[in-house]
């Protein structure tokens, strides 16, 4: 993050800061409150989850505590939270995929995103990144130059994802329809074996959350190809866009959300909705989050809502075009 983005971030927390005496005003939950992960401890969740739990602890109830449900690609969480009390004690933090990208890929689900969900707020959001290791030619530094290998050598031409059907899944997938280009998707159970292995030679490109990598592009270990937002990150700017690079709707860009269950009271979806915007405002927070290459993002509950339904619209016809559907 550069300074003037940092600035912005610090003015934007001063405009929040407006927003105290409201919060203050509503009245606090009595109990514990539980904010509930789809995804292992010590991941890029937990540095959203522990630091506003940290924040909320004593304001939006009690205390907020950080409980991971795995597995299922986050779907036990939502479905964990599906079936919990409303009354906004049981916080279910997943990203967009869970809630926008599987409706369209799984033939059942067991929870509808809107109809069994009130989504509060994003917290942050973050791209993916198309990055070479060791196990590709130093030569190749763009996604033109890998195509043009991957043409050349048919049996390594692969990329490694953490889960199949996942978002990064499908950057994999929008570039070798795309391109025309046959690729092979090498789908690992996580981010972190994916990681090793690139880093050791073992595949030779994988799509990654882009504050994965990041250190390790940073230390040279690593090559950005791609980013896969609209725009250059400003985490690292030196690696252009899929757009930059003729391929125009090559564009995903997930959020980490905050949901309640179904018929959570509206004054309690406020309260939890304005303390989380105080959170992200926080200068030292977003500090740390641009560190793990994570930039905060709020709304409102209603503007929330839009996104999700506006998401999820977006993704059907690339599931369609890609002729994909998930397996348990």
């Amino acid at each position: 993050m550069d300074r003037r983005d940092f600035l912005h971030l610090l003015q934007a927390g001063g405009a929040l800061a407006a927003l105290a005496p409201v919060s203050r005003a509503l009245a606090q939950l009595n109990g514990n409150a539980s904010i509930i992960s789809g995804f292992p401890a010590g991941g890029m969740g937990d540095h959203v989850a522990r630091p506003l739990a940290e924040k909320l602890r004593g304001k939006y109830a009690t205390s907020v505590m950080v409980e991971a449900k795995t597995g299922a690609g986050g779907r036990i969480a939502v479905e964990y939270v599906k079936r919990a009390a409303p009354d906004g004690l049981t916080i279910l933090q997943i990203p967009s995929s869970p809630m926008t990208l599987y409706p369209n890929t799984y033939k059942k689900l067991n929870y509808d995103p809107l109809a069994d969900f009130v989504p509060v707020t994003t917290t942050v959001n973050y791209a993916f990144v198309l990055t070479a290791g060791p196990g590709l030619p130093a030569e190749v530094k763009t996604v033109a130059d890998y195509l043009k290998w991957a043409k050349a050598h048919p049996p390594q031409a692969s990329y490694g994802v953490p889960a199949a059907g996942s978002a990064l899944h499908f950057v994999g997938m929008m570039l070798q329809k795309a391109s025309g280009t046959e690729l092979t998707a090498v789908a690992y159970r996580g981010g972190a074996p994916l990681l090793n292995d690139v880093l050791g030679g073992q595949v030779p490109v994988s799509v990654n959350v882009l504050g994965e990598v990041m250190p390790h592009i940073r230390a040279g270990k690593l090559r950005g190809l791609a980013v896969s937002s609209v725009q250059r990150s400003s985490f690292l700017p030196e690696v252009p866009t899929f757009v930059e690079q003729g391929f125009p709707d090559i564009v995903v860009q997930e959020w980490l959300g905050w949901f309640l269950p179904a018929r959570a009271p509206a004054e309690t979806v406020q309260r939890l909705n304005v303390l989380v915007r105080e959170g992200l405002a926080a200068p030292e927070f977003v500090e740390a989050l641009a560190k793990v290459g994570l930039q905060p993002v709020h709304q409102s509950a209603d503007e929330f809502a839009r996104i999700v339904r506006a998401d999820k619209q977006r993704w059907a016809p690339i599931v369609k075009a890609a002729n994909f559907t998930a397996e348990d």
